[in-house]
């Protein structure tokens, strides 16, 4: 009854429609007739409340306001409210409505069932992460109750010694140094819970910092793809050498930004990886040239490593990036010099955040000026940096903490200001042996020649879409265009291509849905998903890590994709009969 959810939607077929959907997600749905029921199924318990924003119009809210500003001091009901699309700004009846609801997402119509669908579980995590601190108040109170319970017991226990005569003495002194021992327990007991308390607030503000991560640099990736595709078909068609020089200015900005958005893909831990048995001790015995170049003499290098004859489960190019980084940061912390201690050891975990097993644990420890104790919480948020402005962009220290977020494992730093800083990188060992990436036999180089395939490409967003299209139509294909799933299938149904170009991530009907109507219509089609970072994992499991375009990409890499794709497809038949598309309804 905790996790259901409340439908408020008089009106039409919505509370049909929603409930529905939130069935075939697996949801609990009670739908409420008006106001008053979803109040009185509000103090029943419930999850969240789906409303619609014409059914709070014209009702008294009285009794509803009541029970939200009567919530108790762990809860706060989430809302999400179904809104009309504004023309004008809202009524301020209707702005008051919003803020006395409170803990409220305004969706605003027509909504697509997949934005409803994690709208709904946003705030069904949101409640169960209520619940938890209900419970844990709980617990704590039970807790401060046993506390006074020892204590009465304590006084109780004086007054009766007082009352024994001298031969007890042995006695009474023993029976206090058990209630003493008994309180300490307590007492530690409470201060587990409390840092308990304080790690879980910890993690969903990372959680949270994340996510909004993830969104900023997808999107980023989009404009770095036009950006950088257009700069790249620039400077292919000038011959002028100071256009071809200013080109080549912009491009490199344009790599070191793109440096930046897999920095913060790292941090959301969105990023792939590709994880493999890594030696560690060997990693850091090969960088040692790059350290000592990376730090200069006046900073000696220690080396104590401990766990050659076991591996860690790594990205090794990505783990290298973090080492370097940490390195960077301590010789930054000893301007006048010092010496920079690197181990590896082989621990079991012992943080709470950690699996049970063992983990290979690498410490870079420095004898810089250190780190104030009510900073080191911040030091892995993405742009937080304790250098000087125009020193470091604070990514350095997120990317380690989403590489080891990735990797299974986590990242720990420990300092003292004046004495020097200890980063520690725990990672699972690895399980199986090391294995050898190999290349496929028989691949050979594609000739340039195109004999004018037809190249069908849906992208909702314009400046990407118009990159791919211009750059196709220059290396000789014919193209057909379409701004979304819906348009590109019924392109795809009129005239059948050689080769689909979809992006993954798009409004209403996503490309992993799309390629699935399009390989029921044509079942050799060969399909290239244009895709962020953030999209890999879903990406390949409708189609494998074959023939994708990680976005930002040049001309380059899109000719090479789409060659490799048409030759490898199988030749394109007949379309078969149609297929009806079974898109989710929006609301």
């Amino acid at each position: 009854m905790e996790e259901r959810v409340l439908i408020l939607a008089p009106k039409g077929r919505d509370t049909q429609v929603m409930r529905q959907l939130l069935s075939e997600l697996g949801h609990e749905t009670l739908p409420c007739a008006d106001v008053a029921q979803l109040t009185k199924a509000m103090d029943e318990g419930a999850g969240t409340a789906l409303i619609t924003e014409e059914a709070l119009q014209d009702v008294s809210l009285r009794d509803l306001f009541d029970c939200l500003r009567n919530q108790p001091a762990w809860s706060d009901f989430p809302f999400v409210l179904l809104a009309a699309r504004q023309v004008s700004p809202r009524t301020a009846s209707a702005q008051a409505i919003v803020r006395e609801l409170g803990n409220v997402v305004v969706l605003e119509r027509p909504i697509s069932a997949p934005t409803l669908a994690s709208a709904v579980d946003s705030a069904l995590r949101a409640r169960r992460r209520q619940y938890q601190t209900r419970n844990h108040l709980m617990e704590r109170e039970r807790a401060v109750t046993e506390s006074r319970q020892a204590e009465a017991a304590l006084r109780a226990s004086r007054q009766a010694l007082q009352q024994l005569n001298e031969t007890l003495e042995s006695r009474i002194n023993a029976r206090t140094q058990d209630l003493a021992r008994a309180n300490d327990r307590l007492i530690k007991e409470i201060s587990e819970r409390e840092r308990a308390q304080a790690a879980l607030v910890q993690a969903q503000k990372m959680e949270a910092v994340g996510q909004l991560t993830n969104g900023i640099a997808h999107d980023f990736n989009n404009l770095l793809t036009a950006i950088v595709g257009n700069i790249d078909m620039i400077a292919r068609r000038t011959e002028d050498a100071r256009l071809k020089r200013l080109a080549g200015y912009a491009m490199e900005a344009a790599q070191r930004a793109t440096r930046l958005t897999g920095q913060l893909l790292a941090f959301s831990r969105s990023q792939r990886l590709d994880l493999r048995a890594v030696p560690i001790d060997q990693l850091i015995e090969g960088m040692g040239d790059l350290m000592r170049r990376s730090i200069g003499p006046s900073i000696d290098i220690k080396l104590d490593l401990a766990s050659a004859t076991t591996n860690a489960m790594a990205d090794a190019n990505q783990l290298e990036l973090a080492i370097l980084n940490l390195v960077i940061n301590a010789r930054d912390a000893m301007p006048d010099g010092g010496v920079l201690t690197i181990t590896s050891a082989v621990r079991e975990a012992e943080h709470s955040e950690l699996r049970e097993g063992s983990y290979v644990v690498l410490s870079i420890t420095d004898t810089g000026c250190g780190i104030p104790q009510h900073l080191q919480q911040k030091v892995f948020e993405p742009f937080f940096t304790t250098k000087p402005t125009g020193k470091g962009t604070g990514l350095g220290l997120s990317q380690v903490y989403g590489i080891t977020q990735q990797s299974g494992g986590t990242v720990r730093i420990m300092s003292t200001p004046g004495k020097g800083t200890t980063v520690e990188l725990w990672l699972p060992i690895a399980t199986s042996e090391l294995e050898v990436t190999t290349h496929p036999a028989g691949v050979t180089t594609m000739p340039s020649s195109t004999r004018g395939e037809a190249i069908l490409v849906i992208e909702d967003d314009f400046d990407v879409r118009r990159f791919i299209v211009e750059c196709l139509i220059n290396l000789g294909y014919r193209v057909l265009e379409a701004e979304n799933g819906h348009s590109g299938l019924d392109k795809l149904q009129r005239e059948p291509p050689d080769l689909l170009i979809v992006d993954f991530a798009m409004p209403g009907i996503n490309g992993a849905e799309v390629a699935t109507i399009a390989r029921e219509r044509l079942a050799t089609l060969p399909i290239i998903f244009v895709t962020g970072y953030a999209d890999m994992d879903a990406v390949e499991r409708v189609i494998g890590p074959k023939h994708l375009l990680r976005k930002p990409f040049d001309v380059a890499a899109l000719s090479d994709t789409v060659k490799e794709a048409l030759r490898s497809a199988a030749p394109v038949g007949v379309a078969s009969r149609p297929v009806s598309l079974a898109l989710n309804p929006s609301i």
